[in-house]
């Protein structure tokens, strides 16, 4: 059966990155098994946190953006909640 695909909260994503900056003695991998997340993920954040001006986008936020190609040209589609 597969697993299901857990989506985190914004403030738990920025709640996940504060815990592992303030236990600076813990290696990625034992702050995301602390938090029960994996730390592949835990690494994402930190790279979308770093890499979108400190903001995480979500999922039904709004936030994330898909490119489609569509006549040769380039349209930029929005996800918005439901």
């Amino acid at each position: 059966m597969p697993r299901q695909k857990t989506h985190h909260t914004k403030q738990f994503k920025l709640d996940a990155i504060n815990y592992r900056k303030e236990h600076p003695d813990l290696t990625q991998v034992e702050c995301a098994k602390n938090l029960g997340i994996g730390f592949s993920t835990l690494a994402r954040w930190e790279a979308q946190l770093r890499d979108n001006d400190g903001d995480i986008p979500v999922i039904g936020s709004g936030a994330i953006t898909l490119r489609k190609k569509k006549n040769h040209r380039m349209v930029l589609y929005t996800l918005t909640a439901l």
